[in-house]
């Protein structure tokens, strides 16, 4: 089967996601649209035919996939429609995420050629897998991707797909918010960069200070980020109690596990 061209469709706040799925278009031929969730949220039904291709890559968040995201993908519709699943997570485990993505793309039109999880460095403690994605995790993300479309040109029409399991559990674990959230220190300067940037509105500025709506926010980091004076963080005892244990107990190197 052909594809003229691929649809990107992504969410990460930290630029680690994104980074995987720009490698994964840089090996697929054709034209790419690329569908930035962070920055524009898909709202209404989007169909994707039978010769265009979809690369879902979203985050994992506490073994599960964001409830964010989750409200885009369902308005991904395909007709037989080839797609790639990809997930990314901080070097502790992706539970059920991946299992999520490749359900939720198969109930709605899509056949998945290929799935992956992929490490990045952690968004909540960036001292856990620090440099990735490195040079060898992109070297297999491009390795990946080329036998995701060989897969793919072997077949000359959906019927022929021979369907494969992926890791995780159902029922799905239970998905529990992050409890840790970030905050602005007293070096905030009040631009307002992280309540532009924030995909849940959960930030707002006064002409005093930077307030952070906790039962709305959703941990991505996006904020940290994005912030100029670099004030935005994780922070509080609790926090830095946590960080070591979560440090010690998750920083041994993990490899992309990858499915066909």
């Amino acid at each position: 089967m052909q594809f003229r061209e691929t649809e990107l469709v992504y969410f990460s706040a930290t630029g680690t996601t994104r980074k995987i799925i720009e490698t994964i278009g840089s090996v697929l031929p054709g034209r790419k649209n690329a569908h930035n969730l962070l920055l524009k949220p898909i709202k209404d039904d989007f169909p994707i035919t039978a010769d265009r291709l979809t690369v879902a890559a979203m985050p994992v968040y506490n073994g599960r996939l964001p409830d964010y995201c989750t409200q885009s993908l369902i308005h991904l519709k395909g007709n037989d429609t080839p797609a790639i699943a990809v997930v990314v997570y901080g070097n502790r485990e992706y539970d059920d995420a991946l299992l999520e993505l490749k359900t939720i793309l198969e109930k709605n039109g899509f056949f998945v050629v290929g799935a992956a999880a992929f490490v990045a460095r952690h968004s909540i403690f960036p001292q856990v897998a620090t440099d990735r994605p490195d040079t060898n995790d992109l070297a297999l993300v491009r390795d990946f991707t080329r036998k995701c479309t060989e897969k793919l040109d072997s077949l000359s029409a959906p019927e022929e797909f021979v369907p494969f399991e992926v890791k995780g559990n159902f029922p799905y674990k239970e998905a529990k918010p992050v409890p840790m959230k970030p905050s602005s220190g007293e070096d905030c300067n009040l631009c307002g960069t992280c309540a532009q940037i924030c995909p849940v509105g959960a930030i707002s500025v006064t002409e005093t200070e930077t307030r952070t709506d906790e039962g709305l926010c959703i941990s991505c980091g996006a904020c940290i980020n994005a912030c100029p004076s670099e004030s935005r963080q994780y922070r509080g005892a609790d926090y830095e109690k946590f960080k070591g244990k979560f440090i010690e107990r998750f920083s041994r190197r993990k490899e992309p596990e990858l499915f066909f």
